[in-house]
């Protein structure tokens, strides 16, 4: 199996996709933090994103994390001002992040439009820009691309099979050489978003790919049947040693049995 081979893990519906997402990634950092004393997460908005981390709120277990050792990232962001609902950043600290003891220097939110600096303003390129800079300096040496080796990166996936904000036939899914990118004309609102490029995706550890719903299994079936990230970027999400794809029965009712079949749980 090579790193791009996804695994999937089908479950009954959404609410225990998200129990089990949870239980499965407070155990990835638990043995990351064991193996190297710390570990590096990068989250996930919408509502697949935002159920994971509820669930991880109402886990006994999440006492398990030393949460001060955690560093958080984000695969994009909405660019609009910093306490605007329709940031992701804004969703996950409601769903868990102010509930759990973080490091607030671990916790690395993508700029916002009004940025305390107030020098970005319209300028999405420039807030991309340091936010990439933000990843080069905590990437290490042997790291790849000057983008820290994330332990585990989620990603929603969209109905058109956008991940992060990399849409199908938009120029930021075709960057091969920037970490960060500036998104103008999102297809779906708003329009200016920042986000991870599908080479700082692919330096991650894990990938998890997340989709629950009927909505969803146009797509996930589409990004499965390997037509190339330009038409689905979620084809182009792989990790470096495993990509995972966490699906409810719904979201895989239309993925063709013969590419992979599904192992419930």
């Amino acid at each position: 199996m090579t790193n791009a081979t996804p695994q999937l893990v089908v479950h009954r519906d959404k609410e225990l996709m998200a129990q089990a997402a949870a239980a499965r990634l407070i155990t990835r950092i638990v043995d990351a933090q064991a193996a190297r004393g710390t570990a590096s997460v990068v989250l996930t908005g919408g509502r697949n994103g935002n159920a994971l981390l509820a669930a991880i709120a109402a886990s006994p277990a999440r006492d398990a994390v030393d949460w001060g050792r955690l560093d958080l990232w984000w695969g994009d962001e909405r660019y609009v001002p910093a306490a605007d609902p329709e940031r992701n950043a804004v969703q996950a600290r409601a769903e868990l992040l102010d509930a759990v003891p973080l490091d607030p220097a671990r916790v690395h939110e993508m700029p916002a439009s009004d940025g305390a600096d107030g020098t970005d303003g319209s300028d999405v390129e420039s807030a991309a820009a340091r936010y990439a800079e933000e990843l080069a300096k905590a990437a290490g040496p042997g790291d790849r691309l000057g983008v820290p080796a994330f332990d585990v990166l989620l990603l929603g996936v969209g109905p058109d099979t956008h991940v992060a904000s990399l849409f199908p036939g938009h120029p930021g899914v075709r960057e091969t050489e920037l970490t960060v990118v500036g998104v103008r004309g999102a297809p779906k609102p708003p329009p200016t978003r920042i986000s991870l490029t599908l080479p700082a995706i692919r330096a991650a550890r894990e990938v998890w790919l997340l989709a629950a719903g009927e909505d969803k299994a146009g797509a996930v079936a589409l990004a499965l049947s390997g037509p190339g990230e330009i038409q689905a970027p979620a084809s182009g999400a792989y990790g470096r040693s495993r990509t995972l794809w966490l699906l409810d029965r719904a979201a895989a009712e239309r993925i063709p049995p013969q590419l992979y079949p599904p192992a419930s749980a």
